[in-house]
């Protein structure tokens, strides 16, 4: 289907030129660019609390699921009356240094990860100038589905960056900040190296949790359906594990531990495709019945 965009009211609407369609998306674009500047801004300047409070935080015992997994071990050695068994659910235990060897290592570390943090506090608003190029190319009945379609799309964006963090994080941090191909080789972290695999983690949770957003619109336009994603969830369930063990250490626990959420949106994203589906239906039978009682008007007069 031609994607095509009016301008001007309910009155006096007329289609859009290519140039205009550029035009239209230039200013977008300058406007989600600008967003991203201010909250870099933002970011640059709030340098002590992303670093030490969001940033180095996972790295700490006291961090919340070092802690509560720590506290869980602790309770197993008491109630299995095991003193020591379950001690290996207390990860990143011991703290470590980060180094920087670069003269401005440090310096480009700070705008890096300001620019980051400015993309993903950005995010909303970023989709919602999305929404608004595309909402005029729809019809009035497909608005609808788009209603709370930033909220939504935003609020399961950072439901997986939260999700990495507080999950897989903490896992990823302790696993390749203990791993050793050898006694003789000593961990010496470099500061970029960290906020990179940290930063990495988190987007991508961001995007795997857009799974159902992705299903919305595929049905939509008629990629998939309800059946494909039933018949191919073993193939789903092969390459959601992948992806899994390509996001987290290699270990099975934190694959295991990234691939059930992943399946579970999965199984979202069936039913996501299964309203739009009917929602279809119900749009061609209804226009199907309007064509008939049109018909039938006509062979009346």
């Amino acid at each position: 289907m031609a994607f095509k965009r009016k301008k001007g009211g309910k009155k006096g609407e007329k289609e859009m030129s290519f140039l205009e369609h550029l035009e239209e998306l230039r200013w977008h674009l300058i406007r989600s660019i600008a967003a991203i500047a201010i909250m870099f801004v933002v970011a640059f300047f709030l340098k002590n609390f992303i670093f030490d409070s969001i940033i180095m935080a996972p790295r700490h015992p006291g961090f919340f699921t070092n802690r509560v997994l720590c506290d869980f071990g602790h309770y197993l050695n008491t109630l299995f009356n095991s003193p020591n068994k379950f001690d290996g659910l207390c990860i990143n235990s011991k703290e470590f240094n980060l180094i920087s060897i670069q003269m401005s290592g440090q310096l480009t570390t700070h705008i890096t990860t300001a620019l980051i943090s400015g993309l993903i506090l950005a995010f909303p608003f970023i989709v919602n100038e999305f929404w608004k190029f595309f909402k005029p190319a729809l019809h009035e009945n497909e608005k609808k589905y788009i209603r709370g379609a930033v909220l939504t799309t935003s609020g399961l964006f950072f439901l997986g960056v939260i999700f990495g963090y507080y999950m897989i994080v903490p896992f990823s941090i302790h696993f390749l900040s203990t791993y050793q191909i050898s006694p003789d080789v000593v961990n010496q972290i470099n500061v970029r190296s960290y906020i990179g695999t940290l930063t990495s983690i988190v987007l991508a949770s961001g995007l795997i949790f857009e799974l159902p957003i992705f299903a919305f619109f595929l049905t939509k336009i008629g990629v998939i359906t309800p059946s494909f994603l039933k018949t191919y969830r073993r193939y789903a369930i092969v390459i959601i594990f992948i992806v899994a063990a390509i996001i987290t250490p290699p270990d099975v626990f934190s694959q295991t531990l990234v691939a059930i959420p992943m399946l579970g949106l999965y199984e979202v994203s069936i039913m996501v495709s299964k309203m739009v589906m009917r929602q279809k239906k119900k749009t061609h039978d209804d226009f199907m019945e309007d064509r008939e009682e049109v018909k039938t008007e006509n062979a009346t007069l």
